[in-house]
């Protein structure tokens, strides 16, 4: 990319896009009054609760509580990151995303990353052809029968042949493109030659389909087995996962995901359906393939060879997991037996066996204490220093959160150690983090019980018309001392109109994505107030009137009651002064 996405061309696009009409045109909506409503997709459902208000551009799901823009719903929806929603919304609206200039200059314009995406569809396509036509593709071919893959499965994951050919590629495209893609070496005196020759050809795809690299496996035992695709524009293996789009193809929203080791153990699982399999690329899991997994389910089980090799593999996630553990995630451990892979077990256990290993997998909390405190003598006060230095570098990395408590407390009960409490009151007391999870099933919002205070009618109708702050600039409002439910959260959106004056409400909501008050101004966002249009400036004066009011009577009250039993200082004389001349 060439620079930040400018934020007016967020706010642009969030004025031009119709939110009904593209929420519409992923879930079908039936009018409803003012809304359009539909079941939620979200969540399970059997009658309608997700609502979409065309005049204030936002949806609302009263079942589960997921609410937002337009952005908001393609990155729940589709599972995008913000930058990929706008790219979509953009897309929607049949626009191009400008960007900002940064510091230094980009080599790598967006036109030529559509050419590299083009080019290695064309070398997948190249690879499949091999596969089903050459001399060579036909050795190919019974490797995979003898491995147990079907023609469909192939088909499915896009299998291919590379030939065992130094310029096989660089014969048939753009060598430029080709060394930019990664799939072409090039030496120092200049010549170049195909990185992939002789190998089963795996094309990685993104979750928005698009191929990003190549993975290589030789069809005998020479070394290297497996061959990736290296760091590209396109292709960074630290934060992809192969088999994520064709288990997304499957299911959208999978219970679970499975993390194994190798290309062939998706496909082979996939072949006898387990579909909810993903593999590394040839590196160990990182929080940022894990934060990836987690925004497509609650629960991942990484899925080891039960060698020596497996259980080191399986200790060395124990970093990143820990470090994206937040509530509502769980991560379990599956140690196979020894000998065994995936393809291998499942071929002698069956489906019904490997799902119960599956279901059976020992939770994270399990397998952690039962490795820190393996030949640990427990009884003794060295093995329990021994067991707490060990495993609170871990526990520390967990984030704020009731797992994190319990885990502390766990390593407190097997180690004695009162220490520990410090750092259970820090856990307890620390501010909880933002996060991006989308809203737990079936939370259902608090229920407006009887009229609805002034300040959540004044709050609700400034959020929903950014334009009536300037009735607030107008007015000669003295702040100082006026104490009421929602005063800082009424004077912060009133300083981001100032500052970043929106033209509408989903421009306002966008401006506190992340922010500690993203989620109250959710809420009033879709609170129904039932103003007419014409009466919105006459009831936002009165509840502000009334706000102003009765906030005065209550700072005036508690200034007149503090004088009684302790005294004023200077401050606070001065502004009972002045209360009392304009009362």
């Amino acid at each position: 990319m060439s620079g930040r996405i400018p934020r007016e061309f967020i706010d642009e696009l969030l004025v031009r896009v119709d939110i009904v009409d593209l929420i519409d045109s992923h879930v079908p909506l039936k009018k409803t009054g003012n809304n359009f409503v539909a079941r939620c997709p979200f969540h399970t459902e059997k009658t309608p609760s997700f609502s979409v208000n065309r005049k204030k551009q936002f949806f609302y799901c009263f079942g589960c509580g997921a609410s937002g823009n337009a952005i908001s719903f393609l990155m729940d929806f589709s599972h995008l990151d913000f930058v990929e929603a706008v790219e979509d919304l953009a897309g929607f609206a049949g626009i191009e995303v400008p960007r900002e200039s940064v510091e230094y200059q980009s080599t790598q314009k967006k036109g030529d990353l559509n050419d590299l995406y083009a080019l290695m569809e064309k070398a997948a396509a190249f690879y499949a052809d091999q596969l089903r036509t050459s001399a060579e593709g036909k050795k190919a071919v019974e490797y995979l029968k003898s491995r147990g893959v079907s023609g469909d499965c192939a088909s499915d994951f896009m299998l291919g042949y590379a030939p065992d050919e130094w310029q096989a590629l660089a014969n048939q495209f753009d060598q430029k493109l080709l060394l930019e893609a990664g799939m072409l070496v090039s030496k120092e005196g200049g010549q170049i030659y195909d990185r992939f020759r002789g190998r089963i050809m795996f094309p990685i795809r993104d979750k928005r389909s698009r191929i990003i690299g190549f993975g290589g496996r030789v069809l005998d035992n020479s070394l290297p087995k497996y061959l990736n695709s290296p760091e590209t524009p396109l292709f960074h293996k630290g934060k992809e996962v192969y088999g994520l789009y064709e288990l997304l193809e499957k299911n959208a929203k999978p219970q679970r995901i499975l993390i194994v080791e190798g290309y062939m153990d998706v496909i082979a699982l996939a072949q006898f359906g387990i579909h909810y399999a993903v593999a590394a690329l040839g590196t160990a899991a990182s929080q940022a393939h894990l934060d990836l997994l987690f925004r497509f389910t609650s629960e991942l089980i990484f899925c080891f060879d039960g060698d020596k090799a497996g259980r080191e593999a399986a200790w060395r996630a124990m970093e990143p997991a820990f470090s994206s553990l937040k509530d509502g995630r769980q991560i379990r451990i599956m140690l196979l037996p020894q000998n065994h892979d995936p393809d291998s077990l499942i071929r002698e256990e069956g489906i019904d066996g490997f799902t119960a290993r599956v279901q059976a997998a020992e939770t994270l909390s399990e397998y952690f204490f039962g490795r820190v405190s393996n030949e640990l003598n427990l009884s003794e006060m060295e093995g329990r220093a021994q067991l707490v230095n060990k495993a609170k570098p871990y526990l520390e990395k967990l984030p704020e959160s009731i797992f994190k408590e319990m885990m502390l407390a766990r390593l407190k009960e097997l180690s004695g150690w009162t220490g520990l409490d410090v750092l259970e009151n820090t856990a307890t007391l620390a501010p909880k983090q933002s996060s991006k999870q989308r809203p737990e099933i079936h939370r259902k919002p608090p229920p407006n019980s009887g009229r609805l205070s002034s300040a959540r009618v004044a709050i609700a109708l400034l959020i929903q018309n950014p334009r009536l702050a300037e009735i607030v600039e107008q007015r000669e409002i003295d702040w100082d001392g006026l104490e009421f439910k929602g005063a800082a959260l009424f004077m912060n959106i009133l300083q981001t109109i100032a500052d970043k004056n929106p033209a509408t409400m989903p421009v306002l909501v966008e401006c506190y994505r992340d922010a500690t008050e993203e989620k109250p101004v959710k809420a009033l966002a879709f609170l129904d107030l039932q103003v007419p249009d014409d009466k919105i400036e006459t009831v936002f004066c009165d509840a502000l009137n009334r706000l102003l009011i009765q906030a005065r009577e209550a700072s005036l009250a508690r200034l007149l009651d503090k004088d009684k039993i302790r005294g004023l200082d200077a401050q606070e004389k001065e502004l009972l002064r002045k209360m009392l001349t304009a009362k």
